[in-house]
């Protein structure tokens, strides 16, 4: 049986002309549409017409730095077929807003439409400036992209969690817990939220300075014994990041509220990037963080990806939750592929977001000449994934080559186990 993108699909034809066009069109809607304007009824006799000729050439405006991020994007791969909607968003896309203190921007399912589970904010803040006191409706996890913060973390039982955490650490924090986040010496901090909502929002969160200033004020006296003049000093609107003068150190703020006797058994951070990596070979390092090794994050997987120059991640998929990746530093390329014979590849760089739909096949690939670095992000207690390789050669030799043509000998070459990154 021929495969799909040889199959004569008269129905709708394409003009090879319009190949390069639709390409660059979809670098523009990609967000939106995720490249649903690729043709669909292109032949790969048709794309090769077109690139030997005249044809692909484009006499008219072109965004040359765009194009130059994005060579697979715009002109993707001959394997490349049909629409399985967006895979990618930028954060350098999103809107910030700016506070004295430090700024935040999202990238959340309204820009991300596929992405229902996981809604990421990207924030920074100056020494010693706070993200106030708040409190929110989905579980948040979060990773430190730069520099040092304090965190707090209250517990029902009244106890309270108090740490520091630095570049590469990360922290969770369930639904509903209040917490706080600080930025410490000498430059503050800059780090990736993550929330277990597809439709979340950062502005959509609980926070003490309004909660007062919505509360009347004889109910504060009630409640809180504040007379008037105390009352009269609370804020009137929201606080919501803010600058402040930088804390004591660690020990003194977790002595001052009670020490020991009120300290959280549970522990809310985790030291990540420091971690011995889960594997690691020549083509780079994976270190996966769960809920076998942080008990606490129970509704966020996360594996921390670093491949090298060439290396991909290799052929696989998830069973158990849609991906929802941030490139951290690199270039790369990621194909996804969905029933009935659909791909799309996107490049990504350095502050992307990537999006690969629950169970469907891809892999990513360092296309640069530094270190590609991401983040694996999946609403689930447990990080799993199927390895193509894997699964071939746990099969017999004669139902493989029955499927794939393959001799026996050729079969034998592909690596028997799992190995999460293949390198050059």
């Amino acid at each position: 049986m021929s495969s799909i993108l040889e199959q004569d699909q008269t129905e709708a034809p394409t003009d090879p002309s319009r190949r390069r066009f639709l390409g660059r069109t979809s670098l523009t809607l990609a967000a939106a549409i995720g490249g649903a304007a690729v043709a669909h009824a292109q032949q790969r006799s048709q794309i090769h017409a077109g690139e030997a000729d005249h044809s692909s050439s484009n006499p008219g405006q072109e965004n040359a730095a765009l194009l130059a991020e994005n060579p697979n994007s715009n002109t993707p791969p001959e394997t490349d077929f049909g629409d399985i909607g967006p895979i990618w968003y930028s954060f350098d896309l999103a809107r910030k807003r700016v506070e004295e203190g430090g700024w935040t921007h999202q990238v959340t399912q309204r820009e991300l439409p596929p992405s229902k589970d996981i809604a990421g904010v990207n924030m920074r803040l100056t020494a010693g400036s706070f993200r106030e006191l708040h409190w929110h409706t989905a579980d948040e996890w979060a990773y430190m992209l730069y520099g040092n913060a304090r965190v707090t973390v209250l517990n029902p039982d009244g106890t309270i969690f108090i740490d520091d955490v630095s570049q590469g650490d990360l922290w969770f924090f369930p639904a509903g817990y209040p917490h706080s986040i600080q930025g410490l010496g000498p430059d503050g901090c800059e780090f990736l939220l993550v929330f277990d909502e597809g439709g979340f929002s950062e502005d959509g969160t609980f926070l003490v300075s309004e909660w007062l200033a919505h509360t009347p004020d004889e109910v504060i006296t009630k409640n809180s014994n504040l007379d008037a003049a105390a009352i009269a000093k609370l804020p009137k609107r929201e606080l919501y990041i803010f600058p402040s003068d930088l804390p004591d150190t660690l020990a003194a703020d977790r002595a001052e509220v009670g020490g020991s006797s009120v300290a959280s058994k549970q522990q809310y951070t985790f030291k990540m990037r420091s971690m011995e990596p889960t594997r690691a070979d020549s083509g780079g390092e994976v270190r996966v963080v769960d809920s076998h090794n942080f008990p606490v994050s129970k509704s966020i997987a996360a594996g921390l990806v670093i491949l090298k120059p060439g290396a991909i991640r290799e052929l696989h998929w998830h069973p158990n939750a849609s991906e929802w990746q941030f490139y951290l530093a690199g270039k790369g390329r990621m194909t996804v592929f969905m029933p009935p014979g659909r791909a799309r590849t996107m490049d990504f760089n350095a502050n992307d977001v990537g999006y690969v739909p629950a169970v469907a096949g891809h892999y990513i690939e360092n296309t640069g000449t530094e270190d590609l670095i991401f983040l694996e992000l999946f609403k689930a207690d447990t990080f799993q994934d199927f390895s193509l390789n894997n699964w071939l050669r746990r099969l017999p030799t004669q139902m493989v080559t029955a499927h794939t043509n393959l001799t026996a000998e050729e079969i034998r070459r592909i690596p028997t186990e799992k190995q999460e990154i293949i390198g050059r």
